[in-house]
């Protein structure tokens, strides 16, 4: 593994285990699905690329957006499993079955993330055959906004009764519209279009609570609609450090890191390092390496992590190490620790 910048022995050592699970999981067509025999969607295959690209695993990595050209519906978007959805097989393992597919929104606009990062790590001319990829897929994802400025959650339920929109999702979708936009700009093909649809978006975040979470569930609890709106962007630095502040005694727990949901006692290795991406994009490095320093404890024997920690059972709970939860980890460092040229990738706008 070689990583892109002069990076302490530790740091590499650090993302050593990581990267090692997500080359284990890696299909030979490039896929990466979160688990051996487990569900793939498209959001966590290219958090998975980004990762590769940071370690510069680059033959893996070049495969992963081989992998996501080649798995591209012909209207943009991606059939992606909804692997939250699966039962557990027993008490520790969740089932090998297959997911639900759906079309997500928020999922096919991570895709221009993933390009747009590559972009940042290798040059531009390293994306040029992905950039019909992600173009295609960000034309899909703008066509599902409503009018009031959100979207749908995924393509099938745009303009049904079951139509909702997430907040987290929604936030994730604004950062996915930032990075396409400047993507469009590196690539000399300037989207108005794609920029309009993101200040739209914003207004709706910023300002439009209603149109979230329509259904009646209440998502309130939920560790990612609290930081996610930080981590995309949506706020000033000041803000973000401010809304933070809000919550993080109802979603943080003290010496273990973020819990998924806040009445939940699982606290998630995936969260934590998101939640340490925002804490670095507000300026918060301290509360940031703290939280990554905390996850140590989550490692299992050959350096990966484990999904999470059952604080009232004591144990790595689920016993699962999805690729993505180690590819959210190689993000953090890089994020919080400024080892390669695209460290400040999330602040960008």
């Amino acid at each position: 593994m070689t990583v892109l910048l002069r990076v302490s022995h530790s740091a590499e050592t650090r993302l050593a285990g990581p990267v090692r699970r997500i080359l284990e999981v890696q299909l030979p067509d490039g896929g990466i699905p979160w688990f051996e025999d487990g569900p793939w969607d498209a959001w966590n295959h290219a958090e998975c690329v980004m990762a590769l690209n940071i370690a510069g695993e680059f033959e893996a990595a070049g495969l992963g957006m081989q992998a996501l050209a080649a798995r591209q519906l012909a209207d943009g978007g991606f059939l992606s499993e909804y692997g939250n959805a699966l039962p557990m097989a027993d008490h520790v393992h969740i089932a090998r079955a297959p997911g639900a597919q759906v079309r997500d929104i928020n999922f096919t606009a991570y895709v221009a993330t993933a390009v747009l990062h590559q972009a940042m790590l290798r040059g531009v001319e390293s994306v040029s055959q992905f950039w019909p990829v992600a173009q295609a897929a960000i034309d899909q994802v703008v066509s599902c906004q409503h009018d009031d400025g959100d979207f749908a959650w995924c393509a099938e339920a745009f303009g049904t009764a079951v139509d909702d929109s997430l907040r987290a999702g929604n936030a994730s979708i604004y950062a996915s519209l930032g990075h396409a936009v400047i993507l469009a700009e590196w690539m000399g093909s300037p989207r108005p279009d794609w920029a309009l649809a993101r200040r739209r978006l914003g207004v709706a975040l910023r300002s439009k609570p209603e149109r979230f979470d329509r259904a009646g569930t209440d998502r309130s609890g939920f560790a990612m609609d609290w930081y996610y709106p930080v981590l995309a962007g949506l706020y000033s630095t000041a803000q973000g450090r401010a809304h933070l502040r809000s919550g993080w005694g109802r979603f943080v727990e003290a010496g273990l890191g973020c819990r998924c949901v806040a009445a939940e006692p699982w606290v998630t290795v995936a969260e934590s390092c998101e939640l340490a991406i925002a804490c670095a994009m507000v300026g918060d490095e301290a509360a940031a390496a703290e939280l990554l320093r905390l996850l140590e404890a989550r490692r299992d024997a050959s350096g990966a992590f484990w999904m999470g920690w059952q604080d009232v059972e004591k144990i790595d709970w689920p016993a699962e190490r999805p690729a993505w939860t180690q590819a959210a980890y190689v993000l953090a460092v890089d994020a919080v620790e400024r080892l390669t040229p695209a460290a400040g990738f999330f602040r960008l706008d």
